[in-house]
């Protein structure tokens, strides 16, 4: 037994490297089969294709943005961070380019597949409800394997090249890795912050004109907006989410590598810090058996056929884990750690589930309310946001007390290690909750296709019996990320902790209440949340203001366009909130960078820290409260249009509209992008711990 351990211990990172391949070359697999399938009538491959060019043209010009910032940071992390015995700055500044090339990239290979496979799934529609499902999810499976493909190679590969290569001790290798982790979070946040001001101030720009002032249906072709609104569902919930989870996974992967080396005895500590990357390596394979699962039942409820797949993903990492845990620490009480973290995956998609879907109350009150009016909608909406706090919470803090014992009870003694495996755990799956999540926006282009393209009213009824399940897994998915980022980031503040120690070990580092420094952290930290939400809302606002002037200006300066005898201009609506996201994401990004360095270096490293938990617990409760509350919106709308409570064009609809446009931002711009604000300033702190540490004697 010794000797398989020893063997397997010294192959861990191939291994790792080996199930990233693996999970590539069967996205490549998936995108083969998906092109082949036919991609409709003339007609809409010209509505695709419209979308697939405003996609790109967004994405392009996305990327040259964050490229700017990107360059600008490798340059000063390369030459400012101290050098240390490896050239430590210099390999931080490496990783970081690549980190944010791999998260990029990601980002584009998920959402060019799923302007593709949009199109296919309509086409698909015109078969079966089974068909398109199958295309729809083969389409979200692409974007899943490759950020979780791409998130693993890039860890596990820096670490194989440090430790084998560059003669890096093991011990010291995983502290190198952060740069890569500063990279995915710098290119997530971006992402979340100028997707979400993209999709959402076009959603809500033509729903506001088309819905509420013309009357006519969601996806109209005659509206001028809807293009855009198509291309920001790709761009926010696909390429958004993917960079969202790509570095929350990556990062939450590094952290635990760093508080193995930082706490483990020296006979545990190599184990300890490959655990986390086999753990991810059964996961990535066992995701991809689980996509083959995901099939419609006598039942007809496709959120049973993907919860199935979830449940095989979950319960064969679990069979994995077990035997992982026997060869790597030989202690059941980590495995049940990572049981833990699986666990909270289960609970808080459920969770999610019951606020977010049309058959449960939160959702139906909410939907009942509107029968007199928009304010007791919105009054409505917001409670049910904000009682959607309660449950997840407790969960999180039952996950943490089960793991912090069965870690502590452990050979290893050590129950922060116990967290950190179970955030492992819980992220290990992130590749299956990307697949229907990125399904989500698939599904919702190939209603608008049909809608668009006037296909045949079975067609509709398919792609919307597939996107009402859409609005459902994407809340899921938020709500997944959301719960993932807060573990994730108490680990990461455990890192930093631990990095002052090492960087200072004479200095005591204590974060005590009754340390006035700390409180001005606490403050700071809580601050920021409301702070960076308030500008996001603010720039869909006046970003979807000049939408509706827009679409308000072609209807009066355009009669032909309500009677069909005149296209609409989709390439103003698209040009207007691309110039307007990549402008207004500039301050949201720079407040996630700037702030915890000048509180580090200004406050010092006592106040940084209370920032850190500041941040993570405001953080936590504002973002689950704007995006179940906004799905919740979102799914009252859908209910209303099922034809409850006066159905399609009543006045409870319209009633229901102004709350889905509030909601919108909620839970698809400000809420979500809480997520990278938080793990972006941990993950500068650990990078600049080594810095402050010893500024403020």
């Amino acid at each position: 037994m010794e000797a398989l351990t020893s063997f397997i211990s010294q192959i861990t990172p191939q291994i790792a490297i080996g199930a990233s391949v693996i999970a590539l070359v069967y996205a490549v697999i998936l995108i083969i089969i998906i092109l082949k399938r036919k991609d409709g009538s003339a007609e809409m491959r010209e509505i695709a294709k419209a979308i697939q060019e405003g996609a790109t043209a967004y994405l392009n010009r996305q990327t040259m943005t964050i490229a700017l910032f990107t360059i600008v940071l490798f340059i000063v992390m390369a030459f400012v961070l101290p050098q240390g015995k490896h050239n430590d700055g210099v390999l931080t500044a490496i990783g970081f380019l690549v980190g944010a090339i791999f998260s990029t990239l990601a980002g584009y290979i998920g959402m060019s597949v799923s302007v593709r496979a949009n199109v296919r799934t309509t086409e698909a529609a015109k078969n079966t409800l089974q068909d398109a499902l199958s295309v729809a999810f083969k389409g979200g499976s692409v974007t899943g394997l490759s950020v979780v493909g791409l998130s693993l190679l890039g860890v596990g590969g820096f670490y194989f090249i440090f430790t084998r290569y560059l003669g890096i001790p093991v011990t010291d290798a995983p502290k190198l890795l952060i740069g890569f982790g500063f990279g995915a979070s710098l290119v997530s946040l971006f992402a979340r912050v100028g997707g979400g001001i993209f999709t959402k101030a076009a959603d809500v720009g033509a729903d506001l004109v088309g819905k509420i002032e013309k009357n006519i249906p969601e996806d109209d072709p005659r509206n001028p907006a809807v293009i855009a609104d198509n291309v920001g569902d790709n761009v926010g919930d696909c390429a958004g989410m993917g960079a969202d989870l790509f570095e929350t996974y990556a990062v939450t992967l590094i952290a635990a590598m760093i508080l193995a080396a930082s706490t483990l005895s020296a006979e545990k500590v190599q184990n300890g810090i490959q655990y986390p990357l086999m753990l991810g390596a059964i996961a990535v394979i066992a995701t991809i058996i689980g996509t083959f699962f995901i099939k419609i039942g006598r039942s007809k409820k496709i959120m049973k056929a993907l919860y199935k797949g979830m449940l095989i993903t979950g319960l064969l990492s679990a069979i994995g884990f077990y035997f992982a845990n026997q060869l790597f620490i030989g202690d059941i009480n980590i495995f049940y750690a990572a049981l833990v973290g699986l666990g909270i995956t289960l609970f808080i998609n459920i969770i999610t589930e019951y606020y977010t879907s049309t058959e449960y109350e939160p959702v139906k009150k909410i939907a009942k309310s509107s029968q007199t009016g928009a304010g007791t909608n919105i009054i409505t909406g917001l409670a049910v946001g904000l009682e959607s706090t309660f449950l997840p919470v407790i969960l999180i803090v039952v996950g943490i007390l089960l793991a912090y014992f069965f870690g502590e009870r452990s050979i290893l003694g050590n129950g922060i290690y116990g967290i950190a495996i179970a955030a492992v755990a819980m992220l290990s799956t992130t590749g299956m909750v990307i697949a229907t999540d990125s399904y989500g926006p698939i599904t919702d282009n190939a209603g608008g296709i049909a809608e668009m393209a006037n296909l045949p009213e079975k067609v509709r009824k398919n792609t919307d019996t597939l996107d009402a399940v859409g609005n459902t897994t994407k809340a899921v998915t938020k709500g997944y990320a959301i719960g993932s980022a807060a573990l994730a980031a108490l680990v990461l503040f455990q890192a930093y902790s631990e990095e002052l120690h090492i960087s200072a070990p004479n200095q005591q580092f204590t974060f005590s209440l009754i340390d006035h420094r700390v409180l001005i952290g606490l403050f700071l930290g809580g601050l920021l949340p409301f702070l960076f939400s308030s500008s996001c809302m603010q720039s869909v606002g006046k970003t979807a203001f000049k939408v509706v002037e827009e679409v308000r200006y072609q209807f009066s300066s355009r009669k032909g366009i309500m009677t069909g005898k005149q296209k609409p201009d989709y390439k103003r609506c698209v040009d207007i909130v691309t110039k307007s996201a990549l402008r207004e994401m500039v301050f949201p990004g720079l407040l996630a960078v700037l702030a915890p360095i000048l509180v580090g270096f200004l406050l010092g490293p006592i106040s940084l820290g209370g920032m850190l938990v500041g941040v993570i617990v405001t953080g936590l409760l504002l973002a689950l409260q704007m995006c179940t509350g906004g799905g919740a919106w979102d799914n009252a709308k859908k209910y209303i249009e099922e034809g409850h409570f006066g159905g399609k064009g009543s006045d409870t609809h319209k009633a229901a509209v102004v709350g889905d446009t509030v909601g919108d931002p909620f839970k698809d711009t400000a809420g979500p992008a809480i997520n990278s604000l938080i793990k972006v300033i941990n993950t500068i702190a650990l990078i600049i711990a080594p810095l402050i540490a010893t500024l403020f004697i």
